[in-house]
């Protein structure tokens, strides 16, 4: 049962992800909007777990909830000290069920590589596509 851990960037918040395989682990690209707007950057890297699966071990994230405007309710937790985003989660069922951790708040963030990639059409047109691993150019 392979345990991984992680933390915000000063260490306030900590917690670890015990999952039964790292096939428990799917590790995503997206590219849309919302996704370019958070990361800061061109795309975003999550991994969705069970929640079961994660455990907070210090400290206590802050959660921001927010509406796109679509109708869509995204809530993101993140380290009220430093900044850095742990994980997010829509709406229900899923807020039951699973979490997105940001993959890299992991201290090994190697060990959850991509194994697919969403919205394709906005992915950057300096990005190469990654090879074998699943592609979608937009969700419907």
């Amino acid at each position: 049962m392979p345990t991984l851990t992680g933390s915000c960037y000063c260490r306030a918040i900590t917690y670890e992800l015990k999952l039964d395989s790292l096939d428990d682990a799917r590790t995503s690209i997206c590219h849309c909007v919302n996704c370019k707007k958070a990361f800061g950057t061109n795309y975003g890297l999550t991994a969705k777990v069970p929640n079961e699966s994660y455990r907070l071990l210090t400290g206590e994230p802050k959660e921001h909830a927010a509406d796109n405007g679509t109708d869509t309710v995204l809530h993101r937790e993140f380290c009220d000290k430093c900044g850095s985003f742990i994980l997010e989660y829509g709406v229900q069922p899923v807020k039951d069920r699973f979490r997105y951790i940001y993959v890299g708040s992991l201290d090994d963030p190697d060990v959850l590589p991509p194994r697919g990639e969403f919205f394709c059409m906005a992915r950057a047109s300096w990005m190469p596509e990654i090879q074998e691993i699943f592609h979608k150019r937009k969700i419907k």
